[in-house]
């Protein structure tokens, strides 16, 4: 974008000085109230379709949407492994020429816009199809080996109508390509946020804590200590950030003033809030209690990151206010209801769901196929038990294809009937 823009980073910015010795106009508190509010909803929608569409992820029996879960180990290596990355773009960007280093970039997200606008989509767009459309099935198949040793790289399973919508997004895509618009930006931005949110899984409630203290520190040193993230941000050119225009009530949709929040400020604690709202359905007490308490918290600590900023008039990282928002009000509300063993215990990857029975243990079953699969049974099923029965009943359940048995035992029956009617009278 070559107009001024706010100081672009990991985080919320506020519009900052000239750029290419040209000086904005102010922006009214109108165009700054509007950006600002406009931002917040953006930020809010993919956190929360995302984390109820996460739940639904996690029951899924699709291999090609299955979520990615994350250790305690990964989330320790990840501020590790984003520093090593934004140094290595900075250095880049130092380095290289600037335009071809975008011209690359743009074309990866190109397509990784397209797919994840079209997964995002792709529910919704399913009501407006009629009952007639001829949806046919596809797969996606990319395999390596042979034989035993087959692995699967790829298997993607579609239809006609994700064909249709992967039409219309790379329609966006196209557009985005050709004039870098915002809107085209934020589609895309708000695509990676919400797949982000529903497909990246915490493990457990220590796991969100290790990820977002590491991306804290990460995000207050690379921000105060350092000029690298705004200079990468203000080098690169991708839909790695919402932005909304300070200046649209005077220019309509070619404003060119933008307040910024990058997506990392909107994934990260999206999927510790859709881990909570996962916590909240394992308590099977039908109250979103823990969600909704994160949820508030992230608009909480995001409206402090804007009043600071507007106050100081100076970039803030995001997580610095959000992370301890976030994490805090949760832990507050499980004191005051005596639930942190629960929530600290409570595993994300090892829910049992309720059309998914597992076996706790193997049984030690000798003999056919039959007898197995007889013994498994009975060990999902639990002890039944059993109703009595009449010595007639187990003859027939042991022969019932023996017509002159059944006959004789019928006979016999009756006549013990009559010999006890008898002896009453």
């Amino acid at each position: 974008m070559d107009s001024a823009l706010s100081d672009p980073h990991n985080g919320s910015a506020e519009a900052g000085g000239p750029t290419n010795s040209t000086t904005r106009p102010p922006s009214t508190p109108e165009g700054i109230a509007l950006a600002y509010g406009s931002l917040l909803l953006m930020a809010l929608l993919p956190i929360f379709f995302g984390a109820l569409r996460s739940v639904r992820c996690a029951r899924g029996k699709n291999a090609s949407d299955m979520p990615e879960t994350i250790t305690s180990r990964d989330a320790a290596r990840f501020p590790i492994i984003a520093s090593c990355t934004l140094l290595g773009l900075y250095l880049f960007f130092k380095i290289f020429s600037q335009e071809y280093i975008n011209l690359l970039l743009s074309m990866y997200f190109f397509v990784l816009g397209i797919l994840a606008l079209s997964h995002t989509i792709s529910p919704f767009m399913n009501k407006f199809f009629p009952a007639t459309f001829p949806n046919r099935q596809y797969q996606l198949l990319f395999t390596q080996g042979s034989g035993e040793n087959k692995e699967e790289i790829i298997n993607y399973e579609f239809d006609t109508k994700d064909l249709v919508c992967l039409g219309l997004s790379s329609i966006v895509g196209v557009w985005y390509l050709l004039r870098k618009h915002w809107i085209a930006n934020n589609l895309f931005g708000l695509a990676f946020s919400l797949n982000g949110v529903e497909l990246l899984h915490l493990n457990n409630v220590s796991t969100g804590c290790i990820l977002l203290g590491g991306l804290f520190i990460y995000d207050v040193f690379w921000v105060f200590g350092t000029n690298v993230m705004v200079t990468v941000a203000k080098s690169f050119e991708a839909p790695i950030k919402l932005v909304f225009p300070q200046d649209l009530l005077e220019k309509g949709l070619e404003a060119n003033n933008f307040a910024m929040l990058g997506l990392g400020d909107v994934v990260i604690p999206g999927i510790f809030i859709a881990l909570l709202l996962r916590f909240d359905i394992s308590l099977k007490k039908n109250t979103h209690t823990y969600f909704y308490t994160s949820f508030a918290a992230y608009i909480f600590g995001l409206g402090l990151t804007i009043f600071i900023m507007h106050i100081f008039k100076h970039a803030q990282p995001a997580l610095l206010y959000l992370v301890p928002a976030c994490i805090g009000f949760p832990v507050l509300v499980a004191l005051a209801k005596g639930e942190v063993t629960e929530m600290f215990s409570y595993e994300s990857s090892a829910e049992i769901l309720p059309h998914t029975p597992r076996l706790t243990h193997f049984p030690t079953v000798s003999g056919s196929p039959a007898s197995l699969a007889d013994s498994m049974q009975q060990k999902l099923a639990g002890p039944r038990r059993r109703r009595p029965q009449n010595p007639s009943a187990i003859y027939e359940e042991s022969n019932p294809k023996d017509p002159a048995a059944v006959t004789e035992s019928k006979g016999t029956e009756a006549s013990a009937s009559k010999g006890l009617e008898k002896k009453e009278k």
